[in-house]
Parts: structure tokens; C-alpha cells; sequence
């Protein structure tokens, strides 16, 4: 049976394979080739060998959906309905139309990176978006960088290298993919001074760990977890005329950054970077990604002798944004200069701030699609849900949310398990793949992140077919 499988050329001049040729060049198909008929022949030499050799047709179009996998991206949109608005393994925050727009014009062709076009002499990158953010925020001068955790290594390695950063034991976090301060101390050439408890730290502590050594006192909002019950911290308030006094900076890290009051529409209040500013803290580190919407960047705004400081230290221009974030995160930022519109071009605020019943409007719009789709197998209905922010920002906070709870039928208890996670694997294997998430013996799809129920819509005809 060997004899009938013809060479790679033989395959390659099918008219078929030509039109693949045309498309997508000699190289990937050869190579594509080389590999199915390596395949087909360890197949027929195997212990149970087919019964008959495919024909060249059925061949060539085995290299075509072959070469079309290979192409395929890894990379590739996906339906959140999780109930995390700020999903970290989903791509944190969804860019707004404006940027994605800037993004698209700017990466067609060349652009003003680095190009003063005023005076026709090099530019700096800094310049794109530190207007914005010092407009924003009130700070006197700002930079940014690749992400927050860059923002925060810099700043200690330009401001306290070989010297001293006072931190609250009680702000000694660790974030994802175990990014812990006591280490970014140490990668940054500092040495940490730890003062008070884990869950109390007063202004006396600090105060007492000041030497000629010290350089910096660190402040580190901990936005991913919450310490409650005897606790007691310093503000950045308390200790800024301490710093002052004592001739050292003040810097903050505030994680998810938010900058507007988040309170104004009914959500938790975090800290924003003008609170800091007006506090006294000399610098104040912040991501792109999360409740501020944009893309990932690391955002440092202070005082222009300190971000000065951190603009010219030598690890900047290996920590510093391409034209591509750069691009995203200033049209992200424009939109904060007409802030009585974030929620309707903002996608993070637009789902932070939808109201449940808006929410459960469209997951009952969703019911009957579903129903129909999962029938018999699975029964549908909508519920009300709970719906948090994410990427460790207010961790304790939920949101009132509603969605779709579908439930495998079955005559007994058993095999619930396996058929909920027949379906997970089902809806991720959507040609656009819906990620929910399974709880209490069910799998749960909230809503709140369908701005349209179009594209959910689409996909029921392909899930309906994997279980026909």
C-alpha cells in the first residue's frame, strides 16, 4: 500500500495544491506535504493500517486544512463570560474602539516615535502621553514603562539603589506569577527595611527606621487581598510631612490605578493617583491594564525631580513602551479628558457600571437559543449571579450580575462532573470560544461582559452540532 502514496512532488503539482501554492508559497506547503505523507506512511505501517491509500484529491485537501492549522494564530478572541470584568488569563482589559482605531493607523505606516515634528529633531517617546498624564493626574512630570512591576522595579533602582527602602511588613505582597516586593527590592539593588506587624504599623515605626542610609519609604496598596479586623496602616498623608522632614521621597504603588472615583458610580473606592499626588507622595507607580482600561503599561507620575531621576536611570530604556502600547494607551487616556463619556467608550467602566437588571436582560435574551442548542442533554435557565472585578483589584468586592446556570440531566447524581466538563470543553472549542466557568454542579455564563449577543449567538449552531 506504500507504493500508493505518491511523492511529495506528485502531491504538491495536484491543481489543488497549486491553489495552495498560489496562497501560501512553496515552502510551507512543501514542508506541510512532507509531513502528512510521513504521517499517512507510519499509519500504514502500523499494527492496525487502514484499508485503502486516501486518493490525491482527498490528499490535497488534507494539506489544505493542514496548512490552514499550521497558519492558524495562537492567539485568538474569546467570549468572556466569567463574571471576572478584568480577567488576567483573558487579556486583562478590552482596549476601547479609540484605541484600537489609533493603534491600526499608527502601525500602518511610519509615525512620530521619536520625531519632534515642530522642530524636525529627535523626539522623545515620553512626550506621546506625559502631556495626558500630567493634565490627568496633576502630576508635574510622568513616564511610563512596560508594566507595572517594571514601574515599581525602576523606580526603586533609580531612586534607592545601594540604599534604604522602608516598607510596612503588612505591604509585603506577592501578585501574580509570584512577583513579591522583598524581591523586587532585592533585583533592584535596594535594601529592604521591613517596620511593624503584618497587620498593624504605625508612624513611630517608620520614624524609628530612618537612618542616613534610607532613601525611600514605600507605600504598596494591597489591592489584591484584605487584611480586617485589629488592623492599623499609615497614610500616605501621615507620612508625606514625615518624609519631608526627614529628607527622603515617598513613593506609592497603587497596582490597579484607577483614575477616576470609582465611587461616583457605585462602585468600591480605590485610591487614585491625584489622592496620592495631593497626599504628598513624590512618585506614584500604576498599570494601564486594569480598572484604567487601557493596555498593559507601567504608569509613573511624581514630581519632576524624582521622575527625572527615574527617566534617565539606565534600566529604562530596556523597561520602555513600544510605538503599539504607546499608541493604545494615548487614545485611552484622551478619552479621560471627557470623563461624563467613559462609560459608553470605556469597555472596563462600561461593564463595571452595567446595572443587573440591564444584565439579566440579556441573558434572557440568550435562554431560548441555549435551551434549544443543550436540549435534551442540558437544561438552561437564568439566575442571578455575582460578578467580580479582577486582576486583584477590591478582591472582596462583588458585583450583582445575572447569566445562564445549565445543568447536565441526568437520572442520577453521578457523571455531573464529566458532563459539565464535556460542555466547557465544548464551548471552548467554538470556532469563537465562549469561557464561563463551572460552580456548584453547574456551568455558569454571566452576562455582564455581552455587549452584543450576536456573536454568542453565532456559535450555538456549532455547540449544537457537537452534541446532536
Amino acid at each position: 500500500m506504500l507504493s500508493k502514496l505518491p511523492s511529495v512532488d506528485r502531491l504538491i503539482k495536484h491543481p489543488a495544491s497549486q491553489a495552495l501554492v498560489a496562497a501560501h508559497g512553496a515552502v510551507l506547503v512543501t514542508e506541510q506535504a512532507r509531513v502528512l505523507l510521513a504521517e499517512l506512511r507510519q499509519t500504514l505501517l502500523g499494527e492496525q493500517p487502514p484499508a485503502s491509500v486516501p486518493e490525491e484529491a482527498g490528499l490535497a485537501q488534507a494539506l489544505a486544512a493542514r496548512c490552514m492549522q499550521r497558519l492558524a494564530p495562537r492567539m485568538r478572541r474569546v467570549l468572556n463570560l466569567t463574571g471576572t470584568v478584568i480577567h488576567t488569563n483573558l487579556g486583562r482589559a478590552v482596549l476601547p474602539q479609540a484605541a484600537v482605531d489609533h493603534i491600526t493607523a499608527m502601525m500602518a505606516g511610519p509615525n512620530n516615535l521619536e520625531y519632534d515634528l515642530a522642530s524636525g529633531s529627535r523626539g522623545d517617546r515620553d512626550s506621546i502621553v506625559e502631556g495626558l498624564l500630567c493634565e490627568i493626574t496633576g502630576a508635574e512630570a510622568a513616564t511610563v514603562v512596560n508594566n507595572n512591576a517594571a514601574a515599581v522595579l525602576l523606580t526603586i533602582a533609580a531612586l534607592a539603589r545601594d540604599r534604604e527602602v522602608v516598607v510596612s511588613r503588612g505591604e509585603l505582597v506577592e501578585i501574580g506569577g509570584a512577583f513579591r516586593m522583598p524581591d523586587v527590592m532585592a533585583s533592584a539593588g535596594a535594601q529592604m527595611v521591613e517596620v511593624g506587624t503584618t497587620n498593624r504599623t504605625h508612624l513611630a515605626d517608620y520614624e524609628r527606621a530612618i537612618t542616613p542610609a534610607t532613601a525611600l519609604l514605600m507605600k504598596v496598596h494591597t489591592s489584591n487581598y484584605a487584611v480586617q479586623g485589629f488592623t492599623s496602616a499609615v497614610s500616605e498623608a501621615e507620612l508625606a510631612p514625615l518624609a519631608r522632614a526627614k529628607g527622603v521621597l515617598l513613593a506609592t504603588d497603587l497596582g490597579s490605578g484607577s483614575l477616576i472615583d470609582m465611587g461616583q458610580y457605585g462602585l468600591p473606592k480605590e485610591p487614585t493617583p491625584q489622592q496620592m499626588l495631593a497626599a504628598g507622595c513624590d512618585v506614584v507607580t500604576f498599570s494601564g491594564d486594569k480598572l484604567l482600561g487601557g493596555p498593559q503599561a507601567g504608569l509613573i507620575v511624581g514630581s519632576k525631580e524624582a521622575v527625572t531621576r527615574i527617566r534617565k536611570f539606565p534600566m529604562k530604556r530596556a523597561l520602555r513602551l513600544s510605538k503599539l502600547p504607546l499608541a493604545a494607551l494615548e487614545a485611552t487616556l484622551t478619552l479621560y479628558l471627557q470623563p461624563d463619556l467613559l462609560t459608553r467608550d470605556l469597555p472596563t467602566l462600561r461593564w463595571l457600571t452595567r446595572p443587573r437588571d440591564t444584565v439579566a436582560a440579556t441573558a434572557q435574551g440568550l435562554l431560548a437559543p441555549f435551551q434549544q442548542a443543550l436540549a435534551p442533554r442540558y437544561s438552561v435557565q437564568v439566575v442571578e449571579l455575582s460578578s467580580q472585578i479582577g486582576s486583584g483589584s477590591l478582591p472582596v468586592d462583588r458585583l450583582p450580575s445575572a447569566g445562564l446556570a445549565i445543568a447536565p440531566v441526568l437520572s442520577g447524581k453521578r457523571g455531573a462532573g464529566t458532563a459539565l466538563e464535556a460542555l466547557a470543553t465544548a464551548l471552548r472549542g467554538l470556532p469563537l470560544p465562549i469561557i464561563g466557568r463551572i460552580d456548584d454542579d453547574r456551568l455558569l455564563l454571566d452576562c455582564r461582559c455581552v455587549d452584543d449577543v450576536a456573536p454568542v449567538l453565532a456559535q450555538l449552531p456549532h455547540l449544537k452540532a457537537v452534541f446532536a
